[in-house]
């Protein structure tokens, strides 16, 4: 059998399918469901019948709906408007001022919503207009919004980890905890660019606002009591191994729920509103998930992740040279598919390959998140991207430009991360869960 031939027709019957506007999830299904008649002996009826039942009840995906849930609640609550009341005294004297509260706002959210898109948006909806009014930079403003929007996939709880660790058979509260200083190196770099243009630019960015005494600031600071006990309710809960991802998830939307009744905006139409939303987000990812389990279970009877394997071996690529290979792979493959579609229509070709190269699939969960948020700024497929048009009526190619500085800002990330491995697998390695 020709693997040329496999490959050829299995990427041309995924994106012939994509094409004509098949859901993910079927094309996944589909793309498998050929493979299998053509190329394998295996009956594919039976086969997709067990496959997508066995995806679709795996307890540790429990955790995807509850944080998508969480997040939903926390969108419809004013969480962003207490974002800004908390932070705002506290940057004024830095380079760039309020432009970071576009990134520590994200990283904050992030914390408790495990989704890039509601991250993007919770914090946009707030900070355009009062950063526009203030006079900043326009591009600014969004590029500063879209990079960091990508920290809700990075900073736990993360959607994508739960996909990818449901994926690569590990532990998903290991990788939660291998993402927080990844994270935080991340945001101190977009921090660090918004600082240096601050420098180079002083013209551009609007005087300070009139000082507070530090008694003022902190009171300011009490809006963000609600959030900050909400993230270490959630995260708290794993960390100290009271809680696996999925009970530290219930314990998220019970949070949530509390902080939206006590905010006063819990209702039974904000109810109705975020289940409603959550579900249907969950259902999509839910049949992309089953395509992609199907997809894989056809590749390995036809054998080709065995084949693929060995040819990238025969490349005679080091460790090096594979990770800066993935890395543009992955980008390109984020031009066309969700962050989501990516990890679950590559890990099952891609994860023997990995482990052979002596990689740790931890670490190699976090370069994946980092090359997935790379994907949500890259055009015509970036969530981030769409999220902001829609907010600012800016069409995507100007905003996918001002976001090009915090791109190659994630390449970095992925390049110190791949110097200093430590940076992901110190934290997992000394804590006992």
């Amino acid at each position: 059998m020709n693997e040329l031939l496999v490959i050829t027709l299995l990427v041309v019957s995924i994106f012939a399918l994509l094409g004509c506007g098949v859901w993910v999830g079927l094309t996944l299904a589909g793309t498998a469901w050929i493979g299998m008649e053509i190329f394998s002996s295996r009956p594919a009826g039976d086969a997709m019948a067990v496959t997508i039942w066995g995806a679709s009840s795996s307890w540790t995906l429990t955790a995807l709906p509850l944080f998508l849930w969480m997040g939903e609640i926390l969108f419809r609550t004013r969480l962003s408007e207490d974002l800004f009341k908390g932070l705002a005294p506290w940057l004024n004297r830095l380079p760039g001022r309020l432009l970071h509260t576009n990134v520590i706002g994200c990283a904050i959210f992030a914390a408790v919503s495990g989704s890039s898109a509601a991250t993007c948006a919770t914090v946009g909806k707030m900070t355009i207009p009062e950063l526009t009014r203030r006079g900043y930079p326009e591009d600014k403003i969004l590029g500063t919004l879209s990079g960091a929007g990508t920290l809700g996939l990075l900073i736990p709880p993360s959607i994508i980890m739960i996909v990818y660790g449901v994926a690569a058979d590990v532990s998903i509260a290991k990788l939660f905890i291998a993402g927080i200083v990844p994270g935080i190196l991340l945001a101190l770099l977009f921090m660090g660019y918004i600082a240096w243009w601050a420098i180079r630019n002083p013209g551009q960015v609007p005087k300070a606002d009139p000082g507070m005494s530090f008694m003022q600031k902190l009171s300011q600071s009490r809006h963000l009591i609600p959030v900050m006990l909400l993230i270490g309710a959630v995260l708290g809960s794993i960390y100290t191994g009271i809680a696996t991802a999925t009970e530290a998830a219930a314990v998220g939307v019970v949070g949530a729920l509390i902080l939206s009744g006590l905010q006063g905006s819990l209702n039974l139409s904000t109810f109705k509103q975020s289940l409603l939303g959550a579900t249907r987000l969950y259902c999509m990812i839910a049949l992309i998930l089953a395509g992609a389990q199907f997809l894989t279970l056809a590749m390995g009877y036809i054998g080709l992740p065995r084949a693929l394997a060995e040819w990238i071996g025969g490349l005679g690529l080091s460790q090096f040279g594979l990770i800066m290979a993935l890395m543009v792979f992955f980008i390109v493959l984020g031009c066309f598919l969700d962050g989501i579609s990516i990890v679950v229509l590559t890990m099952g070709v891609l994860l023997p390959t990995v482990q052979a190269a002596g990689i740790d699939l931890i670490w190699f969960g976090i370069f994946i998140v980092f090359v997935v948020e790379m994907a949500q700024i890259t055009p015509p497929v970036g969530f981030n991207l769409f999220v902001l048009s829609g907010m600012s009526g800016r069409e995507l190619p100007y905003i996918a430009r001002a976001s090009l500085p915090m791109f190659f800002l994630m390449i970095l990330a992925v390049l110190l991360l791949y110097v200093v491995p430590g940076i992901a697998t110190w934290l997992p390695l000394h804590m006992t869960l």
